[in-house]
């Protein structure tokens, strides 16, 4: 007697597609600002290790991680609002496109130049917030600062977005 095994109760090993790896990304680039300054006074041996990674990189990234938000005091957030917001349109355009798969008209891809001009605008509100600032036309607010960056997350998402997410054409195998 031999014994068949039926095809749908094999697992059969697919390779991690970019879309997981941008997730992870994503999830990462939103829950490490917040949990970092949590993470840098818990004892437990690799946790503030990861906190202190956590930091490096939002010095990096950041131009003004002075300006973060308290969470824990004394230790700040890992990145100022303006770069957070940036991160929470990135996680909105993602949800769009769980719910769309990029078919709405917003996504700023499907129009070529025209979308990556408009894309290109957006993304410079990030720029004009901080100089206005500099120049002292406002004073940084942690509202202003979100939306501003936010606005150029919307710019990032809505052009990368399907890009990033888009299924891979199928393959003859």
């Amino acid at each position: 007697m031999t014994k068949t095994v039926l095809p749908s109760l094999v697992r059969q090993r697919q390779p991690i597609q970019r879309r997981t790896i941008a997730d992870i990304v994503l999830v990462g680039l939103v829950v490490g600002p917040v949990v970092a300054p949590f993470l840098v006074e818990m004892g437990l041996f690799p946790l503030p290790l990861i906190a202190n990674i956590i930091y490096f990189m939002g010095e990096r990234v950041c131009p003004q991680p002075e300006m973060s938000l308290m969470l824990n005091p004394p230790h700040l957030m890992t990145v100022c609002m303006r770069c957070y917001g940036v991160l929470l349109a990135l996680v909105t355009t993602r949800l769009l496109f769980i719910r769309d798969r990029g078919t709405g008209p917003y996504w700023l891809n499907q129009y070529r130049f025209k979308g990556a001009t408009i894309a290109f605008l957006l993304i410079w509100a990030y720029l004009f917030e901080m100089l206005a600032e500099i120049w002292g036309w406002w004073d940084y607010h942690n509202f202003i600062v979100t939306l501003f960056g936010y606005i150029t997350g919307l710019g990032i998402g809505l052009f990368l977005t399907p890009v990033v997410y888009r299924q891979p054409s199928s393959s003859v195998r």
